[in-house]
């Protein structure tokens, strides 16, 4: 195998991940001062800060139509795009409205990323390292909100920008986005992509022969054997051909985000200030997350393709079970002075499994002709309840408090280590075709 090739390819493609990250988390430095900017009610915040993950919806449900008409690569550069007008908006917006526009756009870039990005990685790694190749995706995913976090505590604490620091917190995303753009004219279109939906076998050989030179005619004959091409329509799609990976992909969305990973990530600041912590104290905490994030989630890429999906998905769901309930008991007790601590071992669960496994998982269960399909329902189900809880959850504190919210999180991660547990098949080690067969017999 050409390991530089694949890996340099792999590292460009999952630099929409960085993006995903950076975007997904930089708001968490600039909401504060929005709301007292434009005055801005707690539900209006949750909107505002919401309006991203409601474009992520529309992304992910029909980022698998341009991934699978258009092709992964043009896809994902048309995303680098969309990124690039997203933080040049947010940084210049007059108004609320504006910047929920702009939001919204960077918010269909993420959608669609979490499509593209992961489905082309998974279609150009060999079976044997494709869970950590996927996985790079999900590492600068958390690396970009390391980053976002990092340059809104010193944008911050240096007073730069003033009362409109938060347009150069926004803005900065422009730079990363444009080099993300220009990069992708780097990558080859997918071997995958060009058998199954353009029928260009010729160029399919010359990515597999820069990929790996001695296994061309097999990987070609695998693709070949497994066109169903006339099962890429939708109505196929849901014609109960692929309810087994459909279901599993649902559950897997659904689960990730009931854990209430977003609702941490976008809101963190407000809730170390409810440990009594000043704002630029709430902001260095935010850069803990990211860096305990970064760790745990390079572990989790060490470990994907050794101890299994399945095996990471367990280890993460006991940690969120513990984490969460001590977060929940914190607030009932109303004792926060460990916050912090339990903060950062949900974080350390979520990296090591939901957060290293759900895009490699969710890229590999589909067959390769509706895989783009695939990827979009279980994005965009991951959206759907990313917004919804993202959007709700300021009124649900100040009106509940942490401690019940907690301890149904907690709640809700008992009842997916036993999905886990009893229903998730393990994927590793297995070829994308194999595992059609497996998943979906009757493709």
């Amino acid at each position: 195998m050409n390991t530089r090739k694949v890996l340099f390819w792999s590292l460009t493609v999952s630099l929409g991940g960085f993006l995903f990250g950076f975007d997904t988390a930089v708001i968490s430095g600039a909401e504060q001062s929005i709301q007292k900017l434009w005055g801005l009610s707690a539900g209006e915040l949750g909107v505002t800060v919401g309006s991203a993950i409601f474009g992520t919806i529309f992304g992910a449900l029909f980022g698998g139509i341009p991934t699978d008409a258009l092709g992964r690569k043009k896809t994902l550069f048309w995303i680098g795009v969309l990124y690039l007008l997203s933080a040049l908006g947010s940084a210049l917006a007059p108004d609320n409205i504006t910047l929920m526009i702009a939001r919204i756009i960077g918010g269909i870039g993420i959608g669609a990323s979490s499509v593209a990005a992961p489905v082309y990685i998974s279609e150009i790694a060999p079976k044997e390292k494709r869970g950590q190749l996927t996985a790079l995706f999900q590492f600068n995913l958390v690396f970009g909100i390391l980053i976002a976090y990092v340059s809104n505590y010193f944008i911050s604490k240096s007073g730069f920008g003033g009362e409109e620091a938060w347009r150069w917190m926004l803005g900065l995303e422009a730079v990363p986005a444009l080099a993300f753009v220009l990069m992708m004219a780097k990558v080859p279109r997918s071997p995958r992509w060009l058998v199954v939906k353009e029928g260009n076998i010729e160029e399919a050989k010359s990515v597999l022969a820069l990929i790996n030179p001695n296994t061309v005619e097999e990987s070609l004959a695998d693709i070949q054997a497994s066109d169903v091409t006339k099962g890429s329509s939708i109505k196929e799609f849901f014609s109960g051909k692929y309810s087994l990976p459909i279901l599993l992909a649902f559950l897997i969305a659904f689960f990730n985000q009931a854990s209430g990973i977003n609702a941490i990530i976008y809101y963190a600041p407000r809730i170390f200030e409810a440990a009594g912590m000043d704002a630029n104290s709430g902001l260095l905490q935010t850069i803990g997350i990211g860096a305990v994030n970064l760790i745990f989630t390079m572990l989790g890429l060490y470990l994907i393709d050794k101890a299994g999906r399945k095996t990471l998905m367990i280890i993460g769901s006991i940690g969120y079970i513990i984490s969460l309930g001590m977060m929940s008991s914190s607030f009932f007790q109303d004792s926060l002075s460990g916050l912090s601590f339990w903060v950062f071992a949900f974080i350390a669960s979520h990296a090591i499994g939901q957060g290293a496994v759900i895009w490699v998982f969710i890229s590999e269960i589909f067959p390769n002709e509706v895989r783009g399909s695939g990827m979009a329902l279980g994005s965009g189900t991951h959206w759907v309840f990313a917004w919804l809880i993202t959007t709700i959850f300021p009124y649900f504190q100040s009106t509940y408090g942490g401690g019940k919210i907690f301890a149904f999180f907690a709640f809700m991660m008992v009842i997916q280590l036993i999905w886990v547990w009893r229903m998730m098949p393990e994927t590793k080690g297995v070829s994308l075709e194999d595992l059609q067969k497996r998943l979906a017999p009757k493709a």
